[in-house]
């Protein structure tokens, strides 16, 4: 039911900030995009209803994705290596959310971004900053505002802007609620563990959510230092 999948998905936004802090930035920025679209790094390509249905959409990913990270869906481009499966010059637009934080090499990474555009070409990626370690041991590096702007310039990139996504308030009811979410849902605990654990934190679902409302409402606010992680836009010259 599509519908209740669109209700479902405007639930799990407004618990995860991490989530409904990315979707606040891609959903101002895909719908003016036109030509070709590459969305590197595309997961369950959780965007792509976001485009315009003229713009001709290309989901790539590593060969790696299903075994270290739980993806495999169709309509995407498996590849191996370090090099894209995309012609020089050949895309309009490069989507990377929350990925660089999972390659080893980020300035090739980011120079593969910048063969594939076209000249005016525009990079939008998403780094987090008070995520947890995750996808162990995948999970490489956090970046701040002055490292992507020097790993973009390095790569050839020009006009960058990075916007931070939320500030201390976020972080802070984003930590509270990873707490409560563990009370709630308990990972790799035995039965009756799972069951005292849940029992503990049932009490504390109201909370949950004023926190998740708190969070927010704070995403509307000036993004802070200390945030959940940043969006950044690039252009090839």
């Amino acid at each position: 039911d599509p519908f209740l999948h669109r209700v479902l998905a405007i639930i799990r936004r407004f618990l995860d900030l991490q989530t409904a802090s990315i979707w606040a930035d891609v959903s101002a920025e895909l719908p003016l995009v036109r030509g070709t679209a590459l969305d590197v790094g595309c997961g369950s390509q959780p965007f792509r209803g976001l485009f315009n249905p003229e713009v001709r959409y290309h989901g790539v990913d590593t060969v790696h994705a299903k075994s270290r990270f739980g993806y495999k869906v169709p309509d995407t481009t498996y590849y191996e290596g370090n090099v894209w499966p995309v012609a020089d010059g050949s895309v309009d637009f490069v989507l990377c959310t929350e990925t660089l934080e999972h390659v080893e090499d980020t300035s090739g990474f980011l120079a593969e971004a910048y063969r594939c555009l076209s000249p005016r070409g525009r990079l939008l990626l998403t780094v987090p900053f008070a995520a947890r370690w995750h996808f162990v041991p995948y999970d490489y590096w956090r970046f701040t505002p002055s490292s992507m702007r020097q790993l973009l310039m390095t790569a050839g990139f020009q006009d960058i802007a990075v916007f931070a996504r939320g500030n201390e308030i976020t972080v802070a009811c984003y930590k509270v609620m990873a707490l409560l979410l563990r009370l709630l849902m308990p990972q790799d605990k035995g039965l009756l563990a799972g069951l005292f654990l849940r029992l503990i934190g049932l009490p504390f679902v109201p909370l949950l959510f004023i926190l998740a409302a708190i969070g927010n409402l704070s995403m509307m606010g000036k993004g802070g230092d200390d945030c959940l992680g940043y969006t950044v836009l690039a252009e090839k010259p």
